[in-house]
């Protein structure tokens, strides 16, 4: 009789397994989606790396609440060969203790953690926007982590400002001899007047420039890149990684000055880079931007909503978060985007949609389900 309900429990617990290891064989935007534990996937603000055959999707572990805003666990992992189930890899980024006094120590704002590979030396490479833990948002630092083995456990290296010193491409003398104007900080949505009028990329040249909602990029040629807003969120800046992708290489440009865009997601596509933001209105929705440019460190084109039918204006209840290429799908991008539930941080939903071209930009319609083959 045990063995006989030994075998049973057996039998059931394969069956549910293999059922959970199949449950999706399609995508329905912002509805719950569970993980192989049947528990709903818990990496807001993310990005996937896809790496020997399997994607590994990285977020920001949220807890119940609106205390679950900031970070009290850390950057959680999870893997996946069909995008559509995925398995629980566990922390992949661990917060430090209380009273440690680390950067990272629980309660600080860890946002939007981006992995990237680096080939010349094996080690994957975590950055992600750093507010130390009572800093509100004034920090707007960059923080970074290394690890020998993709879904970790990473090493915090280091964190602050950024490229320190440093003026950007085509700095005119003009602005390096101006005074000031700025004060020491504004609420990131707007500004009295335009950036250089208050000459912020000068107050901040000797501490470092500031970096909040932020991307990784690698292009064709192994080099990386820095996508973040800054300026007090007003402008766009874009600044190259060093080969070991652990710090900049003094190289970085201004974009769009002025426009207030954050939530940036690059890729390329038939040899144009593209970008896709969000306006700087908090947790809440807004239209959301594209551009395109020929040259990373080019000349950005602005291409207006790339959303296009109802609900377009507040981009489906969500923001960019990541463009995922589909392996082995030339052509072929999904839009990650997070529906914010900053009420009760982790009831937070994903919005994934397919995105399409048209007359040299990308479009993106809604659909309430949708399989890779459509």
């Amino acid at each position: 009789m045990w063995k006989q309900i030994s075998l049973a429990v057996l039998l059931a617990a394969g069956l549910l397994a293999c059922q959970t290891k199949e449950r999706y064989k399609s995508f329905t935007p912002g509805q719950v989606w569970l993980d192989n534990n049947n528990v709903h996937i818990n990496a807001h603000g993310g990005g996937i790396l896809y790496d020997n055959g399997r994607y590994y999707w990285f977020g920001e572990h949220k807890t119940e609440g609106e205390g679950g805003n900031v970070a009290n666990v850390g950057v959680h992992c999870y893997s996946s060969t069909d995008l559509y189930n995925w398995k629980d890899e566990g922390i992949a980024l661990a917060v430090a203790p209380e009273g440690s006094g680390s950067p990272i120590e629980k309660g600080c704002i860890l946002e939007r953690p981006k992995v990237i590979h680096n080939a010349r030396t094996g080690k994957y490479v975590m950055w992600f926007h750093l507010e130390p833990k009572g800093a509100g948002y004034t920090g707007a630092q960059s923080g970074v982590a290394v690890s020998d083995k993709v879904t970790g456990p990473y090493r915090f290296l280091h964190a602050g400002r950024i490229n320190a010193g440093k003026w950007p491409q085509g700095t005119p003398e003009s602005l390096k001899t101006a005074p000031v104007q700025a004060e020491a900080h504004y609420s990131g949505g707007d500004l009295p007047a335009h950036p250089d009028s208050l000459n912020l990329i000068k107050r901040d040249l000797e501490g470092g420039q500031m970096a909040r909602d932020m991307n990784l990029f690698v292009d064709d040629d192994g080099t990386a890149y820095h996508i973040y807003a800054s300026e007090e969120n007003s402008t766009l800046q874009i600044a190259r990684l060093n080969s070991d992708y652990t710090d900049h290489d003094g190289t970085y440009i201004r974009c769009f000055k002025g426009r207030f865009m954050e939530a940036p997601a690059m890729f390329k596509h038939e040899g144009r880079y593209y970008l896709m933001m969000s306006g700087c209105t908090g947790w809440s929705s807004n239209a959301a931007r594209s551009a395109v440019a020929d040259s990373i460190l080019g000349e950005w084109t602005e291409l207006g909503n790339p959303c296009v039918d109802a609900d377009s204006a507040l981009t489906y209840h969500s923001q960019s978060t990541y463009i995922l290429p589909v392996a082995g799908k030339e052509g072929q991008f999904i839009y990650l985007g997070d529906r914010w539930t900053p009420e009760n941080a982790i009831d937070g939903r994903y919005i994934w949609l397919p995105l399409e071209f048209e007359d040299g930009r990308f479009i993106i319609r809604w659909k309430d389900e949708w399989k890779l083959e459509d």
